[in-house]
């Protein structure tokens, strides 16, 4: 398929058979807006933009697109940063307006629409005490990490978002709309636990929710020369045995300007502490009392709902981003050290983290399931730059990458792919392991022509 010669919209005003939502194109008052996606280094001006309604409009704009031979991307919340939601002089299906919660609250099942976000999740099961893993922010779209995965902060107790899938609807590259589940399309459905947009446009999804009477967040911060010693006892906590309620991540960054913060602290350098834990205030205290011991110069611990911990550090559109990691086997004093050195170099530190989460727990129990191997790592290394002056651009993606290649020595080789941009085919290989060859089996059946390819792809067998 990258060989194809995409073709440019032969009808400027055709419009799919069938279609029942809004076609945007350029020069159309609502275009501009609609085509940004949340990384501003992705600039690009689709043909047509098919803001779609329900299933019936994505199987006529992909049947629209294959006529038409025009490039397609499918944007749910369009948080990718290898902005594969957006594409030039191509098709957008776009599904924000398909946001749709069901929430069975009895059979703790809820069925969410193909553009719907982790906040309109999340709040529908607010009132019910119900949750499942999702992002760590509340904007990021269901649909897009879950098929990717899903990593969030429930996942060292309830596993990754994907462990939650009992069904997706999904229109294939024909227009056809199918069903994947344990007992219809199977080898689909066991693909779709990792192997995110390879097969389809997903219009809706189901998943579990489970009980989650209570949460709590701690955000704690040192000076950053503490950073070596305070990694340290994070990572001897988890080894150590910490419950799975516990999780989060230790980085670096600049302190926020908070009031827990002292004056002389915020905005500047600093190594923080970002955890939560599925129970009370006073438990995650007594998980993480090693940490504490450290006599963080800002701290605060409170009992919030997950709804709120999941939007408390929204990342605001509109800034640069370019993200890369790796996972780790292991996570010796000297990577420590090194890690540690590289922080230096981080672009914009108010924006930009340099963290490393724990797995482990549920995250590893699946590992045998699914098509995700890096799921075994108990360590995984973060850079996550963001920044808003373009000049930052050469100096942000070589920090970036260069946190990453510091840490190869210490790492499994596999990789979680919604946590990176675009690092090429043998990347996506590493990510899938012994299963890539299955994966690219399903693909064969399902998009044996590489429509989606917009994607961190997998090439049909």
């Amino acid at each position: 398929m990258s060989d194809t010669v995409w073709r440019p919209l032969r009808a400027h005003g055709a419009r799919p058979e069938g279609f029942g939502g809004v076609m945007l194109r350029p020069g159309d008052p609502a275009y501009e807006g609609a085509r940004v996606v949340f990384n501003a280094m992705i600039d690009r001006r689709p043909a047509v933009i098919a803001q779609c309604e329900s299933a019936a409009d994505v199987a006529a704009a992909v049947q629209f697109g294959v006529a038409e031979g025009l490039e397609i991307a499918v944007r749910g919340a369009g948080h990718s940063v290898a902005g594969t939601g957006v594409s030039d002089g191509g098709l957008v299906i776009d599904l924000r307006k398909m946001r749709s919660v069901q929430l069975d609250p009895d059979a703790r099942i809820v069925r969410v629409g193909g553009g719907a976000t982790w906040g309109d999740l999340d709040v529908a099961c607010w009132p019910y005490a119900l949750a499942t893993t999702g992002g760590r922010v509340s904007t990021t779209g269901v649909a897009g990490l879950t098929l990717g995965g899903g990593s969030g902060w429930l996942e060292r107790k309830f596993g990754l978002a994907c462990d939650s899938l009992v069904s997706v609807e999904l229109v294939t590259a024909t227009g056809e709309l199918v069903i994947a589940d344990d007992t219809r399309n199977r080898e689909l459905f066991w693909a779709l636990h990792g192997g995110g947009g390879n097969f389809g446009v997903a219009t809706a999804l189901t998943l579990r929710v489970r009980p989650l009477p209570g949460t709590a967040l701690g955000r704690l911060f040192w000076p950053a020369d503490a950073g070596p010693a305070v990694m340290r006892a994070y990572r001897d906590l988890f080894e150590g045995g910490a419950p799975e309620e516990l999780g989060g991540s230790v980085f670096y960054s600049a302190a926020p300007i908070r009031d827990y913060v002292p004056p002389g602290l915020q905005g500047q350098p600093a190594v923080g502490v970002t955890a939560t834990y599925t129970g009370s205030e006073a438990q995650l205290r007594s998980a993480l009392a090693p940490v504490i011991d450290l006599a963080p110069e800002g701290m605060m611990l409170a009992e919030l709902s997950y709804a709120e911990i999941q939007s408390a550090l929204d990342d605001p559109p509109g800034l640069r981003n370019y993200w890369s990691a790796e996972h780790l086997d292991f996570w010796p004093d000297e990577a420590v050290d090194v890690f540690s050195a590289r922080a230096t170099e981080m672009p914009s530190p108010a924006t930009s983290q340099q963290l490393v989460c724990p797995w482990g727990g549920a995250v590893a129990r699946y590992a045998d399931r699914w098509p995700l191997p890096h799921r075994r790592a108990p360590w995984v290394v973060q850079s996550y730059g963001v920044w808003a002056d373009p000049a930052e651009d050469a100096r942000g993606i070589a920090w970036a990458r260069n946190v990453c290649a510091d840490l190869k020595p210490y790492s499994s080789g596999s990789v979680y792919l919604n946590f990176i941009g675009d690092e090429g085919p043998d990347r996506v290989k590493a990510a899938f392991g012994d299963h890539y060859d299955r994966l690219a089996r399903v693909k064969a059946e399902f998009d044996p022509d590489n429509l989606f390819h917009l994607n961190q792809n997998i090439k049909p067998a």
